[in-house]
């Protein structure tokens, strides 16, 4: 990564934030695709 020692804490957090967006993303495209 670009920042790396006292910025790898704020990286992480920042990777498990995209994670959970996808995974967001992910859940509600199958809920959709169930409901209609």
């Amino acid at each position: 990564m670009m920042m790396s020692g006292s910025g790898y804490g704020s990286g992480s957090s920042f990777a498990l934030l995209v994670v959970l967006f996808i995974l967001l993303i992910i859940i509600g495209a199958s809920f959709s695709q169930r409901g209609y």
